[in-house]
This record gives C-alpha cells, sequence and structure tokens, in this order.
C-alpha cells in the first residue's frame, strides 16, 4: 500500500491532474465526505488528508510515504529525513511583509527601530530579518494576521500572500517579499528503498507530467 499525505484546499485541488497523470484518480471529494483516508481507483494506492503543517511529520514517521506540502512548511517545520525529488510548480504564492497603510516601515527599518512582527512562520521571519539586521520581537499567531497591525498588536506581519487581495481589504500593504514559494513532492527515504518501484513510478509520472507545455 502506497499512502500520498495531502491537505485539502488547493493543494489538494492542483494534485489531481498529477495524480490524474500517474493513473490515479481520488473516489472521494474531500469537500463533502467525512472520511480522512480517501480510497483511489489503484487499490494499492490512498490518500490521507492532514493539516498542511502535518505532512512533513507524517511522511518523516512514517504516517505516510510520500506527500505534498509548500516550501514555507518544509522550511518552518523542518525536513528531517525526507526526500524532495520534485518542486511540483503548484499552489504557487509568496511569503511577504506586511503593514497597515501609512506605516513608515522604510523609515523605522532605517532608524533601527524595534519592530513587533506577528506571524505564524517565526523561524522563517527570524532569519530574515536576522539576516537584514532589523530587530524584531515576533508574536506567533495561528490565524488572521491581518488584524494584528489594524488593533496595535503588531507593527508587521510575515505572512503567506497569494493574490493581495486579503491584504488590501485589510487596508494593508506588502513592503517586502521574503521568497517565492511552491509545493514540493516529499518522500520518506524508507519507503523509497522498501516500495522503490511503485513510489518511483509516482515520481516520474509527475516529473513527466510537469514537463507537458499544457498540463490539464
Amino acid at each position: 500500500m502506497i499512502t500520498l499525505a495531502l491537505s485539502k484546499g488547493r493543494i489538494f485541488d492542483e494534485t489531481l491532474p498529477l495524480l490524474k497523470a500517474a493513473g490515479i484518480e481520488v473516489l472521494d471529494d474531500p469537500e463533502t465526505t467525512r472520511k480522512l483516508i480517501l480510497a483511489t481507483n489503484q487499490p494499492e494506492v490512498r490518500v490521507v488528508l492532514v493539516r498542511a503543517s502535518d505532512v512533513p511529520t507524517y511522511v518523516q514517521y512514517g504516517g505516510a510515504d510520500l506527500g505534498i506540502t509548500g516550501k514555507d512548511t518544509l522550511l518552518e517545520h523542518g525536513s528531517q529525513g525526507l526526500y524532495q525529488p520534485l518542486d511540483l510548480q503548484i499552489a504557487k504564492c509568496r511569503m511577504s511583509v506586511a503593514v497597515r497603510e501609512g506605516f513608515d516601515y522604510a523609515g523605522a527599518v532605517r532608524q533601527g527601530s524595534r519592530l513587533r512582527v506577528a506571524t505564524k512562520f517565526v523561524a522563517i521571519a527570524r532569519e530574515f530579518f536576522a539576516s537584514k539586521g532589523v530587530h524584531v520581537d515576533l508574536i506567533k499567531l495561528y490565524g488572521s494576521m491581518e488584524l494584528a497591525p489594524l488593533t496595535g498588536l503588531s507593527d508587521a506581519i510575515v505572512d503567506v500572500v497569494s493574490t493581495g487581495n486579503t491584504l488590501k481589504a485589510n487596508h494593508l500593504v506588502e513592503v517586502e517579499r521574503i521568497m517565492d514559494i511552491s509545493s514540493r513532492l516529499v518522500v520518506n527515504q524508507a519507503a523509497l528503498k522498501l516500495k522503490q518501484q511503485p513510489i518511483r513510478r509516482i515520481i516520474d509520472a509527475f516529473a513527466a507530467a510537469l514537463q507537458q507545455p499544457t498540463a490539464p
């Protein structure tokens, strides 16, 4: 049995064409079913639905043989023991610093002010600001980052940005791009040795699908 760990939402939706290229079709809709383990048209392949931040953990400790997760999650939570054969170029977004409209971010950085930064990506934010020599107090949040500058909890946020519409709707502006993000295929190294043939078949099918100029 090959187990693939996925998170609901954009990553799941954008993985479906890649699975189809590998001859794998998920038999349940994750948005309508209560099941957490989904069967596929291949009896020896199943999908487990986990939180995005848990995908690397499931793969690392053998709860899943493979998983698909964002570069942000791998950097934040670590990728020890994981083989990363492919950047799948799906669920693209960026990690950025944003502040409320009217806040003089450049001036604060120039003057060496100590910034309060709210984020759930503490490790990424810490490394980014340290590399710039900017002093920050990091505030760990788990949701609704946009509220932090609006309520005075923080001067800035570090968060994933896709279209920028949520920032705009909450009168926030993007002031620095930290990195571009896409999703990676990660593989448990022990599983790759024990189940080499079926896992290699999936990796090769994904790789071939990525070479197509207009993948479905």
